[in-house]
């Protein structure tokens, strides 16, 4: 391989940009080789496993195994067998300076140079072959629970707020003024399996007739109402304890990102933290507000989240373990 070559692990976020700091993940990897040789998709033809090529290789003494699994982009131009996994990955040549592997719910996606030979690419997937099979299970997986997430927005369906479960009932009665909702609690569920359990409503002015387009915005349009309220408490509260103090709070929709922090005391939280409980938001508002003192995630910044969460490594595992609802 050329000895200036190197390799670039991208997944989803591209590095932090200085001087904000945001708040991330990472998955785990896996020790799978990588073997077999890489091969072009035709135009109009998808992945081919060894074996539709060639029937008999994976009986033959040091053969490479049938692949057993398939990864397939949508955009694929180029495959090779990584253990017992077929990887169709789309590849993209372009003016960069090394190899860059990118996983998403779609799959994998290799960035090259343009002055490097194939064979040197195909090494290079192979040799981070643990890294990437680890990704693409890890991606399917995180896929399949958002799919059994996915909220069908109708009367009667049920989203999670600050951790408990809310039913969203269409109200054309009520227009609750600006609010266009209000939250109740009732001492009996509608639900004959919740009957007799406490539990929350969301009362939406809408007809019955509502599109699933218009009970979604409404229901988003409150919930980010509500987050701009709640982090806002949330933010006053602790910035005093870490002698810190914010200037300006946004929302986000990020994919990816719970929050970021900059050196002017911006603040940017996603609005989706209020489907989890106070205490897992307070270690994303604590989290934040620790990087006006230190920007960065050395072992003084943990501690000084910790000053503030001392659960704050449990929650954060909660993070990035819970499911949120699918909205589209």
């Amino acid at each position: 391989m050329h000895p200036l070559l190197r390799f670039t692990l991208d997944l989803f976020d591209p590095p932090d940009p200085a001087p904000q700091r945001d708040l991330g993940g990472a998955l785990p990897s896996a020790d799978v080789p990588g073997i077999g040789p890489a091969r072009p998709i035709r135009p109009g033809r998808g992945a081919r496993t060894v074996s539709d090529e060639q029937p008999g290789l994976a009986t033959r003494p040091g053969a490479a195994p049938v692949a057993q699994v398939h990864f397939r982009h949508p955009r694929a131009s180029r495959e090779l067998v990584l253990g017992t996994a077929l990887v169709a990955f789309e590849f993209k040549r372009g003016r960069r300076r090394t190899i860059g592997f990118g996983v998403s719910t779609d799959g994998l996606v290799v960035h090259a140079p343009n002055w490097v030979p194939l064979y040197e690419v195909d090494a290079a997937v192979r040799e981070k072959s643990a890294w990437i099979l680890a990704k693409l299970v890890s991606a399917r997986e995180r896929q399949a629970r958002m799919e059994s997430t996915r909220v069908e927005w109708r009367d009667g369906t049920t989203i999670p707020f600050l951790g408990a479960p809310v039913i969203v009932v269409l109200d054309p009665r009520h227009a609750f003024g600006a609010a266009g909702a209000v939250l109740n609690s009732q001492a009996e569920g509608v639900n004959p399996s919740l009957s007799g359990v406490p539990h929350l409503t969301l009362h939406v002015a809408l007809p019955h007739s509502a599109s699933a387009e218009q009970i979604r915005d409404s229901v988003q349009a409150w919930l980010m109402r509500q987050a701009k309220r709640i982090f806002s408490e949330r933010l006053d509260h602790f910035a005093p304890r870490l002698q810190v103090r914010w200037r300006r709070l946004s929302l986000s929709s990020a994919g990816t990102r719970w929050g970021s922090a900059s050196a002017d005391g911006s603040i940017r939280l996603n609005w989706r933290l209020v489907h989890f409980r106070q205490d897992v938001i307070d270690y994303v508002v604590a989290h934040e507000l620790s990087h006006l003192r230190v920007m960065d995630h050395s072992p003084r910044f943990w501690e000084t989240v910790r000053s503030v969460v001392p659960d704050y490594a449990q929650l954060r595992g909660q993070l990035k373990d819970e499911t949120l609802p699918r909205w589209n």
